[in-house]
């Protein structure tokens, strides 16, 4: 690189749960700079998760936490060159990457639901995941067949 890698930000918490995952979670929620409204989609989608939940001792934050790690994926490919051709070498991942593959992927499939309001398709998204169901555990289950069909050429890694 030539210049210097940017430095981190601080999350602040979220105002509900005092959270810096519910504000990172949120921040990638929000479309057009409208957080207020990704907060009210986000704190919708939990009371509905409080209603519908089956493991009655954990609260709906930790069923969403649950289903965030659920929805983690472990290794990843990553493409190549070696030679002439491009091989897909499994990778294992940074923590702060995991997160946030989880995180975009639950909000993609989330989107991709039929329910009638974003909070109700997000609420859905988290129990299913959760339960380990859903697309999003899926795409996280299809990275990993992919990481072990390739593990032969792991010893291309750099």
């Amino acid at each position: 690189m030539r210049k210097r890698a940017a430095k981190k930000r601080v999350l602040l918490p979220d105002p509900k749960f005092n959270d810096q995952l519910v504000t990172r979670f949120v921040n990638n929620l929000m479309w057009a700079g409208k957080k207020s409204v990704a907060f009210k989609v986000f704190y919708d989608a939990i009371a509905i998760v409080e209603e519908r939940k089956e493991d009655e001792e954990k609260t709906a934050l930790e069923v969403w936490k649950d289903a965030l790690s659920n929805v983690m994926p472990q290794v990843e490919v990553r493409s190549r060159r070696v030679g002439g051709a491009t091989f897909q070498i499994p990778m294992q991942i940074r923590p702060d990457r995991k997160v946030s593959m989880a995180i975009k992927w639950m909000i993609l499939y989330t989107r991709k639901r039929n329910e009638k309001t974003m909070a109700q398709r997000l609420a859905a998204e988290i129990l299913a995941a959760a339960k380990e169901e859903g697309a999003a555990v899926k795409k996280r289950v299809d990275t990993h067949k992919m990481a072990e069909a390739n593990k032969a050429f792991s010893h291309f890694r750099f």
